[in-house]
């Protein structure tokens, strides 16, 4: 069985040093073939991106540049039409046969989860690998709670030696930095250096980008 290749979506607006640190330290501790980072093109639960999808795959490229193990994926960019998740994991299957498929989501989604498209066949397609908040408290009752009693494991084999089906919760080291934060800051006119690369800065002050209109 080939080492397992994680799944980080997400709409990178714009990617910071949260996102960055997570992955790498999942790539690192687990032992993953690799991690993608795969910016949606439309988000279904959110509300539109502020920056374009030719802007914010380009902030993500520079942001991981010559680091190992972390890889841009723009699978979703290529597609028309709301970002479905189920779509990326079935077009992923279909590419990478058996591999075994790590969906990395935080503890936070799982309340929305159930809203999302065909949200139950996630797990037939990968593995969910959720990073738990703080303080987050898991659902005791309804149809999330039962979705997890049914997949939960804390064999971490598991994850390795078989290509999806189960759930898997870890607590890692948080960086609590959001990208709405950011945004925030570029249009009062501040700085937000420290909260995510400078390859990544340089590119949002040259092209004017999250500025007050």
């Amino acid at each position: 069985m080939k080492k397992p290749i994680g799944i980080l979506g997400g709409t990178f607006d714009p990617i910071h040093f949260g996102h960055l640190r997570t992955a790498l330290e999942i790539y690192q501790q687990f032992d993953l073939q690799e991690i993608r980072l795969i910016p949606c093109q439309i988000p279904v639960l959110k509300k539109p991106t502020d920056a374009s999808a030719e802007h914010r795959l380009a902030m993500l490229k520079l942001a991981i540049d010559q680091q190992p193990g972390l890889v841009v994926d723009d699978r979703e960019l290529q597609r028309s039409g709301p970002s479905y998740t189920i779509d990326t994991l079935l077009s992923l299957r279909a590419e990478l046969g058996d591999t075994p498929l790590w969906l990395i989501l935080g503890s936070d989604t799982l309340a929305t989860l159930d809203q999302w498209q065909r949200w139950q066949e996630l797990i037939e397609h990968a593995h969910l690998f959720i990073e738990m908040r703080p303080d987050y408290v898991l659902p005791k009752d309804g149809t999330i709670a039962k979705f997890l009693w049914q997949h939960k494991t804390d064999d971490l084999e598991l994850l390795h030696n078989a290509p999806a089906g189960k759930i898997y919760m870890t607590h890692l080291a948080q960086l609590a930095i959001a990208a709405t934060t950011i945004r925030e800051q570029l249009a009062k006119g501040l700085n937000p250096r420290y909260l995510l690369p400078d390859s990544v800065l340089n590119y949002i002050i040259q092209n004017k980008l999250y500025l007050k209109p």
